[in-house]
């Protein structure tokens, strides 16, 4: 059993490290996509400028960025299975916000919200595969039954 766990765990986090490197390969379509749908809080505005007057780049390209390194890191750390629960955790906020404001389903009108609904759906179902990281962490021990078994 360990062993399909462990094999799952990796091709589990594949899928963020795809999704990541094409966010990085492709920074300024992702900027753009973020920038369209993404407002800065005015409390975190002045924050953000300074941000951008050290960098040179805008807000959205920085979240970009930031986004796609997060994902791949937390891929790479559940994959290998160091800090995965921290970074699982990491991963399920992300992921919640990703789908607050990317698959807002309920701003959209009825024939055009099927697609985004299953894409939200989608989400909730990786956000539950992460919460089971979470609560299994690195899995059972040598000396452990693996998930019940036993």
């Amino acid at each position: 059993m360990p062993a399909f766990v462990i094999f799952g765990r990796i091709l589990f986090a594949v899928l963020f490290m795809y999704t990541g490197a094409t966010k990085l390969f492709a920074i300024q379509q992702t900027a753009d996509f973020i920038a369209s749908k993404v407002t800065i809080p005015a409390l975190l505005a002045p924050y953000t400028l300074q941000l951008e007057s050290m960098t040179g780049m805008p807000t959205p390209q920085l979240l970009a960025i930031a986004v796609g390194g997060l994902e791949i890191l937390a891929g790479l750390m559940i994959a290998v299975n160091f800090l995965a629960r921290f970074f699982a955790i990491l991963l399920i906020l992300f992921v919640l916000a990703a789908t607050f404001y990317f698959h807002d389903f309920w701003n959209q009108a009825a024939p055009d919200n099927a697609r985004t609904l299953i894409e939200a759906l989608k989400n909730l179902s990786i956000i539950g595969a992460l919460f089971m990281i979470v609560g299994y962490g690195r899995g059972p021990r040598r000396d452990e039954p693996a998930y019940g078994d036993g």
